[in-house]
């Protein structure tokens, strides 16, 4: 009886430092996160069904300001849905979404749905720049239709890899 109590008592103490290691690794992963897609399957409803607790994770280690957008994809697979755009929508509205279906497999809204968060990130940013009044942050802040040139920082990433220091 004892060894098992001891037993119990090292098991529950081992899933309690796991249980921190992955708090701190996930605070670290979401840090400065400031936007989000949160991607379900169209047509495997438990896909749509684990949509709330990844969206209750990223409010936990996030800033609430955080842009997130739902999308259902493979909306290609139309003669397979098992989510209708209608519980998407409907969810989305309910919990401040942005809401899109896209298809990977042809390309459908994929930009679209990268462009719109990108661009209510940049609205908020803005926002924030302009009600702090910070001239300095501000001259680095693109004018409403100057062309941004990408290009110089893409590459530069491409050539030190994405995790690099």
């Amino acid at each position: 009886m004892r060894g098992r109590c001891i037993g119990s008592l090292m098991v529950m103490s081992t899933v309690k430092a796991i249980e921190r290691q992955y708090r701190a690794i996930t605070s670290a992963y979401y840090r400065g996160a400031v936007g989000a897609l949160l991607v379900y399957d169209v047509t495997r409803h438990s896909t749509f069904e684990n949509v709330e607790r990844w969206l209750r994770e990223l409010r936990d280690h996030t800033n609430p300001n955080i842009v997130v957008m739902l999308i259902g994809n493979k909306s290609d697979l139309r003669h397979l849905v098992a989510v209708s755009t209608e519980d998407g929508t409907s969810f989305a509205e309910k919990e401040s979404l942005y809401f899109m279906e896209t298809s990977a497999l042809d390309a459908t809204n994929v930009d679209n749905a990268f462009t719109e968060v990108l661009t209510q990130i940049y609205r908020i940013v803005s926002k924030k720049t302009m009600e702090t009044g910070d001239d300095g942050a501000a001259a680095n802040v693109p004018s409403k239709g100057e062309k941004i040139d990408v290009s110089k920082d893409v590459s530069a990433v491409k050539k030190a890899g994405c995790c690099s220091s």
